[in-house]
């Protein structure tokens, strides 16, 4: 694994900008979402990531449940290429853009999957584990990252939704509490 320096955006300040390649053969910009959107959660995230995994259906119903409010959703893969190869072995299965759409055919996501192959935005929001939400508002500023929330093995446990509350906070005028977690997931694996 190759560790390497993250931005980290902080609370309060302005999300990093992007313009990446989405499974839907488009190229997606941040500010152009934000735009017509009133907030945008990326969602740190791979193909291989079990805690991805794990919450793929809690991630759509997000979406469903908020994009009627001028919300969405958008999937970062900033894992490191397939064709990053150590000791002859790849030790990061599934994560190249072919594979990337696959899994959207495959969990039928209902909201965009970026392609990060330089790593730069991910390095930018400060990413870290897969996967980690970055709720960002209508200016563009970040109000909330973390974990989506605190029961990932069992979607149905009883437990603080942090996403869920914070984008609903948001929508509400109101405080969001707490407007930061520690994520909990797999850790990206950086190219050299």
């Amino acid at each position: 694994m190759t560790l390497l320096e993250t931005i980290d955006t902080p609370i309060g300040s302005y999300s990093p900008d992007f313009e990446l390649p989405g499974v839907d053969e488009r190229v997606h910009h941040l500010s152009r979402y934000l735009e017509n959107l009133r907030s945008v959660c990326v969602i740190s995230m791979c193909n291989h990531c079990p805690y991805v995994e794990l919450y793929v259906g809690r991630l759509k119903s997000i979406q469903a449940e908020f994009s009627s409010s001028g919300f969405t959703l958008i999937g970062l893969n900033g894992s490191h290429a397939n064709d990053d190869v150590k000791n002859g072995e790849d030790f990061s299965p599934g994560s190249n853009f072919e594979n990337m759409k696959a899994f959207t055919q495959q969990h039928e996501l209902n909201f965009p999957y970026l392609w990060d192959s330089t790593q730069d935005v991910t390095c930018s929001f400060g990413a870290i584990i897969t996967p980690t939400a970055f709720l960002i508002d209508h200016d563009g500023i970040l109000r909330y990252k973390g974990q989506i929330d605190d029961h990932p093995q069992d979607p149905l446990a009883e437990g603080t939704d942090y996403l869920r509350n914070a984008i609903a906070a948001l929508f509400q005028g109101q405080e969001i509490q707490p407007v930061q977690t520690q994520p909990v997931g797999t850790p990206l694996v950086w190219r050299k």
